[in-house]
């Protein structure tokens, strides 16, 4: 049997940032960690239908700064900041400390994995057909707008689909997809839809195109490439000289 591992924890540390940034010393470490799973929950269980794609975790001395990273800030926000300030003071309730929250739109929803098994999910609790959704996000996908970064694309699903009294897995895939690889950089997602006939996973994975990092690199050979051509000119001009 194969074992798996999450692509997101095969990352941190290469090619993922960590998504809890603290320090604690062994007795705070395990009542930190609790203290962010809780966090999380409550975000995730308060603004289901938001599009929520990572909640970061930043902690100093007194102070617990949230980012919370979303397709549809203004409903977090609320009019005139009302909701997001009830946000924190539930959390500062739960944690006794002060809290800073700081919401970041997402600009394109259809290259977060996490924002897409959740669209996915929404759809499948509407009681649409599971391929049919699947096979419309993966010709959104081969789209060229978003063909320029997102490369290859994979969705999952698992549980009774269609109502079957057997639960199965289906999949659907475009593009490439090198999950084996520990620099590619792997965006996934996961949600769970709940129907009449049970849960339903939706797993999406997401292999993007860093390009950045390549004009970074291209630009530094270029460099090295200049710094030798002017060494072998130098080189002739001295022969030259001589």
């Amino acid at each position: 049997m194969g074992q798996k591992i999450h692509p997101y924890g095969f990352r941190v540390g290469i090619t993922k940032p960590w998504l809890s940034k603290w320090f604690a010393e062994k007795r705070a470490y395990v009542s930190y960690l609790i203290e962010d799973v809780k966090i999380r929950k409550m975000i995730r269980d308060k603004y289901k239908k938001c599009g929520v794609s990572k909640i970061e975790i930043i902690r100093i001395p007194g102070v617990i700064r949230i980012e919370i990273h979303t397709a549809r800030p203004g409903v977090i926000i609320g009019k005139g900041g009302q909701d997001i300030e009830f946000l924190r003071e539930d959390i500062e309730r739960m944690t006794n400390k002060k809290v800073n929250i700081n919401v970041q739109s997402v600009k394109e929803p259809i290259k977060d994995a996490q924002i897409v098994a959740e669209m996915i999910a929404a759809q499948i609790e509407k009681k649409v057909p599971f391929r049919r959704v699947c096979k419309r996000f993966i010709s959104r996908f081969e789209e060229p707008d978003v063909r320029d970064e997102v490369k290859g694309a994979k969705i999952m699903v698992s549980g009774r689909l269609d109502g079957a009294e057997i639960a199965r897995s289906e999949w659907f895939r475009t593009g490439k997809l090198p999950l084996q690889t520990i620099n590619a950089d792997i965006d996934y997602g996961f949600c769970e839809a709940k129907t009449k006939y049970g849960v339903i996973g939706v797993k999406v994975w997401l292999y993007k195109e860093k390009k950045e990092e390549e004009e970074s690199v291209i630009s530094e050979e270029g460099e090295v490439q200049e710094a030798t051509e002017g060494k072998e000119e130098g080189s002739i001009s001295q022969g030259k000289q001589g």
